[in-house]
């Protein structure tokens, strides 16, 4: 990824940059994803959902873009050593080995529901499309974050 995106010298930057990607691409890549399969019946979901998420009965949505940043923080720590991918191809690989194996497999334990999704394949589908999408935002937004700051970093001519 660092012959596709020009270097920062500031790595804690690159973080905040990973952080407003991944709770940007909730917003856009992810909730976008929601509406398309809510709308064709693969799921029953709400786009932009307020309802409430205990313990301190944040709004879904903010809840979702606050993981969805952490993620993108996770994202911009190891960017610079992933494989000189297409970004797209880039973004599904993390969005499908993070937030959905993670969910699978260590939240959905934690929580006391199935594993991977109970192993429904619409469901299991349904989560490997929303995060795979969302993991295409990802990429291509902390990339356009990292260029858009690069340049505005550059001297002025006079």
């Amino acid at each position: 990824m660092a012959n596709v995106i020009p270097g920062t010298p500031s790595r804690v930057r690159d973080l905040v940059l990973g952080f407003i990607a991944g709770a940007r691409a909730v917003v856009v890549f992810h909730q976008v994803m929601v509406f398309i399969l809510s709308t064709v019946c693969l799921i029953q979901s709400r786009v932009y959902a307020m309802r409430g998420v205990s313990p301190f009965d944040v709004p879904t949505i903010l809840n979702q873009m606050f993981w969805g940043g952490l993620w993108g923080i996770l994202f911009a720590a190891v960017a610079d050593t992933l494989p000189p991918w297409p970004l797209p191809l880039l973004g599904v690989a993390f969005g499908v080995l993070g937030p959905v194996l993670a969910s699978w497999f260590v939240v959905a334990p934690l929580k006391g529901t199935p594993i991977a999704a109970g192993w429904v394949p619409q469901r299991m589908l349904a989560g490997l499309l929303i995060n795979g999408f969302w993991g295409i935002g990802l990429a291509l937004i902390y990339a356009g974050l990292r260029r858009w700051g690069s340049r505005s970093r550059q001297p002025q001519a006079v």
